[in-house]
């Protein structure tokens, strides 16, 4: 099975209450090949949200306490972020997830690149927090842009 980001599949779950529709994940989702969730939202966030960036470093700095998840405004919200993506990684665990599709360049799921932390619009290389804590417990984590390279 695979596990895929809510917003890949049509959701408005986005921080701005938009999707990013990928066909072939709403396809795999249809045909029940793929299981939808959001980091954000199981984090304890709504839609819409001010959005976030990795301050000090990308997701495994957040995980190992080095670096923080900040809002545009200032507010620190990387207990949220970490709450999220032990949440996701309870459920990959539990419903043996082989492969998990998550959106690129977000702070929770970006599996290569992320946002700088200075709200520019410019981006490093880097893990979201969830993408992360996932990789680091074996999981194969791809972005959207990847999963055209991998037959499912």
């Amino acid at each position: 099975m695979i596990l895929v980001s809510s917003c890949l599949a049509g959701l408005e779950v986005r921080y701005n209450g938009t999707h990013r529709l990928n066909n072939k994940i709403s396809k795999l989702v249809e045909e029940n090949k793929a299981v939808t969730i959001c980091p954000e939202l199981l984090g304890g966030f709504s839609t819409p949200r001010e959005p976030a960036e990795i301050v000090g470093g990308e997701g495994e700095d957040v995980l190992d306490g080095k670096a923080k998840v900040v809002e545009k405004s200032g507010k620190d919200v990387t207990e949220l972020y970490i709450k999220g993506a032990y949440a996701t990684l309870e459920k990959a665990l539990k419903m043996n997830a082989t492969t998990v599709v998550l959106k690129e360049s977000s702070p929770s799921c970006g599996s290569s690149m992320i946002y700088n932390g200075h709200f520019k619009g410019e981006k490093i290389v880097g893990n979201g927090v969830t993408s992360a804590l996932l990789k680091r417990n074996g999981f194969q984590v791809i972005s959207e842009e990847q999963l055209a390279e991998n037959n499912f």
